[in-house]
């Protein structure tokens, strides 16, 4: 059976238990961190603890793909359990993979996680529009079949994106602001929110962009790299209800306590309330 659209399940996710997603990014530093091994038992058992503390009560969790395809086929395999295990305990997985190719290529990064056959089969994925809009195609065509989603780079925190993404179209608009405009045009129509999000830092300020694509905004940046709850509203303007903070470190640091990686997500997610309250 075809899931409910991703959009319609992620809105019900952010209004039961809080509007935050919550990275699973096993970099060897944070490994090092939790007295683990860099190697993949070490892996394992940090993404396990991660989704037993968290699965059952968070909105979103979100693997880095990077972080296991660094162990070969073994870390691909603990990254499938991550993935099974995590949406069996009632989290959406957002994949962050950021794929971005043309034709048969971009066919077969749409099966990998969009295909509800796949062993890596996710809710969403991340994917990224700068080989054009439509090269994106093949995945929005498996995410509406499959009812998954697809969150497309707009605005990215990190520095160097701007000489891309701010960079001026033939009509005058920014690439960011013609990416935005294709994928509110993907989510005409949808209630209660579209399947297609976008990727926005919450560290950009005034992001200076029409954000209003009736559907989720991710926003990275939260925690670590310097951003608060608090800036969201500045950010996102009249589009705050709709956006999905992310938070890696910020609450990973936490860990291996099941309690403090618990109490932390929590925190950040009544911060989220508060903003989005008062905007």
């Amino acid at each position: 059976m075809t899931l409910e659209p991703f959009g319609a399940r992620l809105r019900h996710a952010m209004d039961t238990r809080g509007p935050l997603c919550v990275g699973i990014d096993p970099h060897a530093s944070l490994l090092s961190a939790w007295g683990l091994n860099d190697d993949i038992a070490g892996l394992e058992r940090f993404s396990r603890t991660v989704v037993e503390a968290l699965a059952d009560r968070v909105a979103v969790l979100k693997p880095q793909s990077a972080f296991f395809e660094r162990f070969g086929s073994r870390g691909v395999a603990v990254l499938e359990k991550t993935v099974e295990e995590a949406r069996a305990a009632g989290a959406l997985v957002l994949m962050d993979a950021k794929r971005g190719d043309i034709g048969s290529t971009m066919g077969a990064y749409a099966a990998t996680y969009l295909d509800k056959e796949s062993p890596l089969f996710s809710d969403a994925v991340t994917v990224s529009p700068y080989l054009g809009f439509g090269s994106l195609r093949p995945a929005l065509d498996a995410a509406r079949i499959s009812g998954a989603g697809v969150f497309v780079l707009a605005l990215t925190s990190n520095p160097e994106g701007a000489e891309v993404q701010r960079a001026t179209a033939a009509d005058g608009r920014t690439l960011a602001q013609l990416m935005l405009d294709h994928m509110a045009a993907e989510n005409e129509g949808a209630t209660p929110l579209g399947s297609v999000g976008a990727v926005v830092g919450a560290t950009l300020g005034d992001a200076g962009v029409n954000l209003a694509i009736n559907g989720p905004l991710l926003a990275p940046g939260i925690g670590a790299q310097g951003a608060t709850p608090a800036d969201l509203p500045g950010v996102f303007g009249s589009a705050v209800g709709n956006v999905v903070p992310s938070v890696s470190r910020g609450v990973l640091r936490h860990g291996p306590d099941v309690t403090g990686l618990r109490d932390s997500a929590a925190r950040f997610a009544d911060e989220v309330r508060v903003a989005v309250a008062g905007a």
